[in-house]
């Protein structure tokens, strides 16, 4: 662990500032490391990953004797040097060829982490369509049930969700949305093992449609992936309490018998005390006043003839 530096001077204090904790967090960096031996495959796919992250994203491309499940230090030094929040490392053997693992750093100390194998792969170099350009917000969608009942595939989504989710916006413009990043978990092999992720990107072109709302239609831009889940590292519930916890400055203020639905929307709730209906003032109409006496009344009988 590197130890804290002593500022020297007002530029190294206002830098160490900007690394210390907040109430809001600046933008999450990620780094891509090369290991000591990848492949064509891996550098193609770490690249074109760089490209969709940027700006806040850090490319390594010197090679680094770095094993993130067998020794986390290494990941740890370089999270801590250039204060990154994310991480991927491609690497290359023959026990795990087109290897590529990404994972999640708190406080500078590996949170969780993913190991996927590359079966397919095709670069942005290689389709050769239109780019999006550089820091724009993706859609993404997740397609197949196993996001939401196998843990591998919902750490594989969280992961995934934390790397491309952008800037934090409450409104986004629908010309905004340049491009869209589609995730598909396959069925699974006879054996039981874990089937393939097909990591898909589409720019988007919007076509006349006669009506208000454009046509939009996908157009293929890369990178496109076949992988497959090899390990996984799970976050301990400790540290998963310290990340998710929200500071006292952001908590809403509970407001009493006012609140939101599932929409947003803002409902509030009135609490009236008995009411006596007979006593309600109302228009006073001859036929519906109450008489005192019971006896009926008299008909007025028709002498015209």
């Amino acid at each position: 662990m590197l130890l804290q530096p002593k500022p020297k001077n007002a530029r190294s204090k206002r830098f160490l500032t900007n690394r210390e904790a907040k109430v809001v967090e600046n933008q999450k960096t990620a780094i891509f490391i090369r290991g000591s031996t990848t492949s064509q495959v891996i550098l193609d796919t770490l690249k074109d990953l760089h490209s969709l992250r940027k700006p806040n994203a850090i490319n390594f491309t010197k090679k680094n004797e770095i094993h993130p499940f067998d020794d986390e230090a290494g990941i740890e030094f370089f999270a801590r040097k250039n204060d990154a929040s994310l991480f991927a490392v491609g690497m290359h053997s023959k026990k795990r060829p087109h290897n590529l693992i990404l994972g999640r750093t708190f406080n500078h100390q590996v949170m969780d982490m993913i190991e996927l194998g590359v079966e397919a792969s095709k670069s942005v170099s290689e389709i050769k369509a239109k780019v999006c350009a550089v820091g724009m917000k993706p859609l993404m969608v997740f397609n197949g049930e196993q996001f939401s009942q196998d843990q591998d595939m919902m750490t594989l989504k969280n992961i995934l969700l934390d790397f491309f989710r952008g800037d934090v916006a409450d409104k986004v413009s629908l010309k905004g949305l340049e491009y869209v990043i589609t995730v598909t978990a396959g069925p699974r092999t006879p054996t039981g093992g874990p089937g393939l992720v097909y990591f898909r990107t589409y720019t988007t072109t919007f076509k006349k449609s006669g009506m208000r709302q454009p046509r939009i239609e996908l157009e293929e831009m890369g990178p496109s992936l076949d992988l497959r889940v090899r390990r996984v590292r799970y976050v301990s519930d400790e540290m998963w309490k310290q990340a998710i916890r929200v500071p006292k400055e952001l908590k809403i203020t509970k407001v009493k018998n006012i609140g939101r639905d599932g929409l947003g929307d803002k409902y509030g709730r009135v609490h009236m005390g008995r009411q006596d209906v007979s006593k309600i003032q109302t228009r006073k109409v001859k036929a519906l006043r109450k008489r005192l006496d019971n006896k009926p009344r008299k008909q007025k009988m028709d002498t015209s003839e």
